[in-house]
Formats: C-alpha cells, structure tokens, sequence
C-alpha cells in the first residue's frame, strides 16, 4: 500500500425498511415518494385503549428464517434479525466471499439507538408475572446493542475491528464514520458497516409519546410524517436496517469489485446544551457539515445535495435549516439562485432512530450515481424562513457529484458524511 490515505468506497448496500425488504425496494419507494406509513399492526403494542399514537413505520412480511435458522432466530432480538438480513443483502451484492480473504483484515460496525428493547420489556413482564427466574438465559445476549456486529461477525467469521454504537438517532452515522477511519488508516481492507433498530415497542412508543415528539395524524398516516412543513407535528418511529460493505478501493480493485460510490469525509460534534432539544441555531450541527467538508478538503459550494437529518419535529427541523443556511449561504438560499438541493426521506420511511444515517445512504449513494433526488413529500407549506429547495413531492434529475448525510441524535450528538460518484 502507497504513503497516501486509503480512498474509501462502498461495493454493496442492503435495507429492509417499512418501503420494503431489500435496498431495490426501498430505493424505489424514496424515488418514487410512496410511504410506508401505516397503522401499527395489531398485537404489537401492549393492550390499551388510551393510545394517543396509532402509526408507524413496520417492516411487513418479514422473515428472519431467511438469515438463520430457528432455533438461531429465537436468540435473536427482532433489531438484531432486521441487521443480519441487511448485512447479507450487502454482502451478496458486494460479491465478496469472505472465505477467501484475511479473517483478521475484515471487520463489522453497527450503530443502534436501543438496541434489543424488545427483550427488555418482554423479560420485565414475564418476571413480574412468573418471578425471577423465569428469565430467559439469553436475554442478555439478545438486548445488547452490540449484538447485531456480533452476530454478523460470527455469522460471517469476520475477526478484524468490530464495534458498536449508540449515539441515538446518530448511531448507525458513527458506525460508518468509525469504519471509514479503520479503512483510512490502514487496520482493516473491508468493513461491513450501518445500523439496525426495531424500536416499534410499547415502551418506546409510550414514552416518545409522552414526550410529544410523535406525530398524532392517526387518520392520515401517509400524511403523517412532513419535514419542513409547517403543520408538521412530530416525527413518525419506524424500525429497519441498512448495511453496506466499504473497502479500500485498492482492495476492491483487485477483486474486481463494482464501486458505487466514494465515502469522502465524516464531521462529528456535540451541541452540550440540552439531552433531547437541538441548539436552536443548529450550532453543533453546523460544525459537524464544517469538519465533514474539511476533511474531505470540499468547499461548501461543491455540495449538491444534502440529505437531511429532518425528522419533521417543530425543533429540530428549524434548527436543521437554520445550520445549513449558515454552513452553505448563498448557496443554499433558493431565493437567490442557490443551486443546493435538501430532501428528508424520513418523509415516507419515517424515523428508523438509530439505523437512520444508514438507510439514508442508500439515497444519498443512488444520487452520486444514479443522479436522482428523492423527494421530500407532504411538503405543502415550507415553514416560513425556509429558504431551501426541498425537493417538494417529486424526485429530481440531476448530475449530483457529491452528497452530504445529516444524522443528529438525543444527547447533542451530530455526524455527517460525504460521499461522492467514484471517479476511478
């Protein structure tokens, strides 16, 4: 290997989302601004009639017999089922045969927000009406939030870096921000990174709904989730996966790999201002798009499209908007010509929490590639001051050299990633 920096490129992508149970799928419906939104399937929620929040984003049909076998499936959390099916889609796609490479120069980083809280809850309940010691003995192999890089680790014999993260919604955005740095300096040729989440729980729902973070449009659940909108009124908690396989390109091309895309920069800040509430400003989330574009030696002006964290939160999504304005200026005010473009694609997917920065770069890598723009739909009304092309209800063509992907989590955290079309 040369003196310089490993260039960083993705070979394969896999996601099962509430848009469908491949990355095909789930492209398609971002493309073509159909949601997945939907009433949460009965039996999901603990029985009660005093829901205030009926919708969701739910991986229909799916079947973790297709990854592993039963009596594996039982030990298994539903998040760490939803990772492993992503990550063998990413896999086959790459066409890498892990078999024939260096176990020790392969390794697995994987972000989750809550990891196995499905089988917190159901452990609690169980105990609480049957005692102690009916715990499962696998309830703690199956809860933890590394389970899902473990799991793909062993599944796959990967004995090279492995990590996991959990940053809230930014997770699966450090993991693969974490995999570009091993790759980069030189302590591993191939990584499987993303995130996975399967938060659709009692629990979950119960207490982002106490807290009015949750979009309460039960009667109109495509409609429910709107960034940027003014009549946005929280987000929408959905579950998935995504994974991709990055390598260095040297590697890759000596396998003869198809490359995607580029991964380029990564920025990674912290508000310290308030555990859940952004800076009003988007102060640490401005900084984060700074040292992305710094370290992929970028000026903001080289930025063609940002894929934005957008929840469609009253907070969050002002705060958004008012980094970029700052970060990008004149390049990003639609009303003076800004060529920029921003879309959230949680609009039809939802919020996946912690898998969030991984399904998002499935769009963000068709836009280097493919030049297409996901739109932003239910955008009716830009919130006033919102002075972005948002790619309203329809998605754009356009040549699109380099994508920037926001993800910002509870706690103050930020990242941001760049990547670019792959010029070899």
């Amino acid at each position: 290997m040369s003196g310089k920096t490993p260039r960083v490129v993705i070979t394969g992508f896999g996601a099962l989302t509430p848009l469908g149970l491949d990355a095909s799928l789930c492209w398609a419906a971002m493309r073509e601004g159909r949601s997945g939104i939907r009433p949460i399937p009965e039996g999901l929620l603990f029985p009660s009639p005093n829901w205030d929040v009926k919708i969701g984003g739910h991986v229909d049909g799916f079947d973790p017999l297709t990854v592993v076998d039963a009596r594996e499936a039982k030990r298994l959390d539903r998040f760490s089922q939803l990772g492993l099916a992503a990550a063998a889609e990413a896999i086959r796609h790459s066409g890498i045969d892990f078999s024939k490479e260096n176990s020790e120069r392969c390794g697995v980083v994987v972000g989750s927000g809550v990891g196995g809280i499905k089988t917190i809850e159901d452990g609690d309940r169980l105990i609480t009406e049957k005692g102690p010691h009916r715990a499962s003995p696998f309830t703690v192999p199956r809860l933890m939030v590394n389970a899902a890089c473990g799991n793909i680790s062993i599944k796959y014999g990967l004995r090279g870096p492995a990590s996991a993260h959990a940053t809230a919604c930014a997770s699966s955005g450090h993991a693969i921000a974490d995999a570009i740095r091993h790759l980069q300096r030189g302590t591993a040729d191939v990584i499987v990174a993303g995130g996975a989440e399967a938060a659709l729980t009692s629990l979950c729902v119960s207490a982002f709904m106490v807290m009015k973070a949750l979009s309460t449009r039960n009667d109109d659940p495509a409609r429910a989730s709107r960034p940027f909108d003014r009549d946005r009124d929280g987000f929408v908690l959905s579950e998935g996966a995504a994974m991709m396989v990055l390598e260095t390109e040297e590697h890759a091309k000596a396998r003869g790999a198809t490359i995607h895309a580029e991964l380029l920069g990564s920025g990674n800040t912290c508000d310290a201002g308030h555990i859940t509430a952004p800076d009003e400003q988007g102060d640490g989330a401005g900084r984060s798009m700074q040292q992305a574009l710094r370290d992929a030696g970028l000026n903001a002006s080289d930025i063609d499209y940002v894929n934005a964290h957008g929840t469609s939160t009253p907070l969050g999504d002002k705060a958004e908007v008012n980094a970029v304005l700052r970060v990008f200026g004149q390049h990003a005010r639609k009303s003076a010509g800004g060529k920029l473009m921003m879309s959230s694609t949680k609009s039809v997917h939802g919020h996946c929490l912690g898998a969030s920065g991984a399904v998002e770069m499935i769009a963000c890598i068709h836009a280097v590639r493919d030049g297409i723009i996901a739109p932003t739909i239910n955008l009716e009304n830009p919130d006033e001051g919102f002075d972005i092309d948002l790619v309203p209800h329809e998605a754009r063509e356009r040549r699109v050299k380099y994508a920037m992907n926001n993800t910002f989590g509870f706690g103050g955290h930020n990242v941001t990633l760049i990547v670019g079309a792959y010029r070899g």
